[in-house]
């Protein structure tokens, strides 16, 4: 088929220029990313204009009902700081330390015989995400600066942004020693398609967008897949919480930015302080024009209220099998139950029942007094992300530069007739491994 072919194509030139950038030093590839910016800062009335044209087509698909609310929220380039944000995001990147070329392990096996443990890069990353232009630019920054070489597709519904984006990027590129084809863009589901089936070419995949996506890409590709599922995060209110505390993490949790996945989604109540912290934590919530789903516990305490909050009969409903608020005494059992595994919250003055909470709860990520919207790449100080990992092998969490790295293992010889493993055993003449372990922060070849 001709997408295939076209895939294909992408594919190929994708490994090549990942091959041939291996020699570039690293130095070049901070140089690539400060090109970018500028590139993206010359390019903005052009690339916020078709923002402004996806924006508009995502408004007719909401007013439709063939789109959330949600995700039109995500599109949006102008919205609050997100494009000095993004721009922010590729200098930092630019600063951090180069993740490749660092020695985890050296050990001497044998005198002149010295074994290494080198971060390198993992290879062409094929990511593809939904709505958030920005992705393009985060990805863009991160894969660059850790050395591989990314395949990216976006959704539709951000299609005129993401080619000015992406167009930027390579036309920065082409002013560099880096080859173009370093960062591409595709635009078609069949190019996902084709794409998936060569794994000779691609190393990794990395969805970043909706449960269904996520198990979709996994039960299609032999490639590695770095899943990025559902954000479904939880605050933990426990017996001992401070008011003050569980009302601004609560609040903050739930409408800080709440397309994002890192929202709460479940406020989970210690049975002792239905009525006491709850209704400080829900008057405010409904301050802030969030619903209230609740059991019958804490649905009754609400309505025991006076005066009522203005919005009582409105923003507080009855709970159902599948609501977000529930009440229970075994908060982490509930969670591990229940979550996506991405970031929790525990409210609490005791110190126990933080380490019990943070040690038994199986997420990516466990905060104490914390809002779950801190669970991002760029709070973390990792410059941007690739995505919130809710996997447990190889990288978990937000997912920086250190998640973009494997490693390998490089030997080298400097006896006068190399080394043979056939000089080593526990026989007479045999020689034994010395395996003296020593520190070297680089490779000295």
């Amino acid at each position: 088929m001709p997408g295939d072919n076209a895939a294909a194509s992408i594919a190929k030139a994708a490994k090549a220029a990942f091959e041939a950038s291996q020699l570039i030093p690293s130095s070049e590839r901070v140089r690539a990313l400060h090109e970018i910016r500028k590139e993206l800062e010359a390019a903005k009335d052009a690339i916020l204009q078709a923002n402004r044209t996806d924006l508009e087509a995502a408004q007719k698909e909401v007013d439709a009902g063939r789109m959330s609310s949600s995700l039109l929220k995500r599109l949006d380039l102008t919205k609050g700081d997100k494009w000095e944000s993004m721009l922010q995001g590729v200098t930092d990147v630019a600063e951090l330390p180069d993740p490749t070329g660092n020695v985890t392990y050296a050990n001497e096996l044998d005198d002149g015989l010295e074994l290494y443990r080198v971060s390198c890069p993992i290879g062409v990353l094929l990511v593809i995400f939904e709505a958030r232009p920005e992705v393009v630019v985060n990805i863009a920054a991160l894969a660059i600066k850790s050395g591989n070489a990314a395949i990216l597709k976006g959704g539709k519904e951000s299609n005129e942004t993401s080619q000015l984006l992406s167009k930027a990027i390579q036309t920065a590129l082409s002013k560099t020693a880096i080859p173009s084809t370093y960062i591409q863009a595709i635009q078609t589901r069949a190019e996902v398609s084709a794409l998936l089936e060569l794994d000779q070419y691609i190393d990794l995949v990395i969805p970043r967008g909706s449960n269904s996506l996520v198990r979709n890409i996994q039960n299609n590709t032999r490639i590695p897949v770095m899943g990025h599922a559902d954000g479904l995060c939880s605050v933990f209110i426990d017996e001992s919480a401070d008011v003050k505390k569980a009302v601004r993490i609560a609040v903050d949790s739930k409408t800080d930015y709440p397309a994002a996945c890192n929202a709460a989604e479940t406020l989970i109540l210690h049975e002792k302080i239905l009525s006491t912290v709850w209704p400080e934590v829900a008057m405010a919530l409904l301050a802030a024009d969030v619903t209230l789903l609740c059991d019958e516990p804490s649905l009754a305490v609400l309505h025991s209220l006076s005066p009522a909050p203005a919005n009582l009969s409105s923003h507080v409903q009855p709970s159902t099998p599948r609501s977000v608020f529930h009440r229970t005494p075994q908060s982490h059992a509930w969670i591990n139950a229940h979550s996506s595994h991405h970031t929790d919250s525990i409210v609490t003055e005791d110190e126990r029942a933080a380490s019990t909470f943070c040690r038994g709860v199986d997420s990516a990520g466990t905060f104490v007094n914390a809002s779950t919207r801190f669970a991002d790449g760029f709070r973390y100080g990792f410059g941007t992300e690739v995505g919130i990992s809710t996997g447990r092998i190889h990288a978990r969490g937000p997912v920086g530069l250190e998640g973009l790295v494997t490693y390998k293992y490089m030997m080298r010889s400097k006896g006068e007739q190399g080394h043979v493993v056939g000089e080593f055993g526990v026989g007479e003449g045999k020689k034994r491994y010395k395996h003296r372990k020593f520190d070297a922060a680089h490779v000295p070849f």
